[in-house]
């Protein structure tokens, strides 16, 4: 569970054992845009370090590592890869994937260099083409995770609203929609106005509702509030409650579908209230 993933510049070591006490649901370290390109080497030399040492000694924490490496294309992929994927990170995040090809390219160079355990690819979606192969994808590798979108990479260049919802609509749904055919999840992207607390909490709302699993944040204020919005609602977990119970009860009758509180319910209310009690247990 990735209710929420807390952005930490990997050039501010400062910041790397403050962020493993917070209450994000996993650490997102990023070696690609908040890094400058003259200290790229720096960044990662650090970030190694740390994250070498959190894996020999004892944890501080169970929170899901992930580290945003450099794109496919870029001069510091390869050096990128061969730095982390040795600490065992739980997941690389991929930056402006655009073709298959980059997520292959990446699982091959994760096999090269890992150690034994499994790590996993979060794939970034924040280009038009990169947006129209979403499907493509997300179905590149078995080690591709989930689906994350970046909204500042996908829209600025075009001249689209950050804030324009039917925008943002059309993207969170093609976007959960590919993850979904892949069967993988999808994350929704940050939310830069740190201060504008009911614009992030109606974002992370509006991305629940369109199935996400979780948020990036980009300041710890935000963590709590993506982590209550991607729970599900008390009346949620009453509903499934109710659909399990009629369903254990129309199985026994060998019916398929049956009504609940005058609804039609049938495979698909009951995989989906399974997965809702499994997420209630998974935060408990």
């Amino acid at each position: 569970m990735m209710r929420s993933k807390l952005f930490v510049p990997a050039i501010r070591s400062d910041l790397f054992a403050k962020a493993e006490t917070s209450d994000a649901d996993s650490l997102s370290f990023d070696l690609e845009d908040s890094v400058p390109e003259a200290r790229k080497d720096e960044a990662r030399d650090m970030l190694g370090e740390y994250l070498q040492t959190r894996a020999t000694g004892p944890r501080t924490s169970a929170k899901d590592i992930i580290v945003r490496i450099n794109a496919a294309n870029s001069a510091h992929f390869e050096r990128d890869v061969a730095a982390i994927v040795p600490t065992e990170p739980d997941i690389i995040n991929l930056p402006m994937a655009e073709d298959p090809a980059d997520i292959v390219k990446l699982a091959d160079a994760i096999t090269r260099h890992e150690k034994g355990r499994t790590i996993r690819i979060l794939v970034n979606i924040e280009t038009p083409r990169g947006l129209r192969r979403a499907s493509a994808l997300a179905g590149a590798h078995a080690r591709v995770m989930g689906l994350q979108i970046g909204y500042a990479d996908l829209l600025e260049p075009c001249g689209m609203d950050r804030r324009d919802e039917g925008v943002l609509s059309y993207v969170r749904v093609a976007v959960r929609m590919a993850a979904a055919e892949a069967g993988v999840a999808a994350y929704d992207a940050a939310f830069a106005a740190v201060k504008d607390t009911d614009g992030f909490h109606q974002e992370c709302l509006a991305a629940r509702r369109q199935g996400f699993a979780g948020k990036s944040c980009i300041h710890p204020s935000q963590i709590a509030i993506a982590n209550e919005c991607f729970l599900p609602s008390p009346s949620d977990v009453a509903w499934a409650q109710k659909i399990l119970g009629a369903a254990m009860d129309a199985e026994e009758k060998g019916l398929g579908a049956f009504l609940v509180d005058g609804q039609m319910v049938d495979k698909p209310f009951i995989v989906r209230a399974r997965a809702i009690i499994a997420l209630v247990g998974e935060s408990s």
